[in-house]
């Protein structure tokens, strides 16, 4: 080379078109069905990996369980209430618990099941 230093340009060194500048306010948050819909608009190569392009595979590996007294792994699960406890005392515990609470409880978790 004779001393020319070539500058490569990238893509994410550009202008950030996703920041909206208004007023004093520098920066307004957009979420993220805007932000894939404005990056399709944009000219991208073929072999571009962007957001929506991405497809992860499903895990086989099985879902952690954890407490839902203490957040502890939890082996084991009630079969009346469906709460997850890890040891004798928080089974104990889930057992002497109101409807209302475990209800509560399941809620919290997004598990769907009817107590009863």
């Amino acid at each position: 080379m004779t001393g020319e230093s070539v500058e490569k340009t990238y893509c994410f060194k550009t202008e950030n078109k996703f920041i909206v500048k208004s007023g004093c306010k520098k920066r307004m948050w957009r979420s993220l069905k805007q932000i894939l819909t404005a990056e399709r608009a944009l000219p991208w190569p073929n072999e571009a990996v962007l957001y929506y392009s991405i497809n992860a595979p499903p895990t086989f590996k099985p879902t952690k369980k954890y407490s839902d007294i203490s957040g502890l792994p939890a082996p084991y699960i009630d079969r009346h209430s469906k709460l997850y406890y890890s040891s004798a005392e928080e089974f104990a515990t889930v057992r002497n618990l109101p409807m209302d609470i475990t209800a509560g409880y399941l809620q919290l978790r997004g598990a769907n099941t009817i107590v009863g």
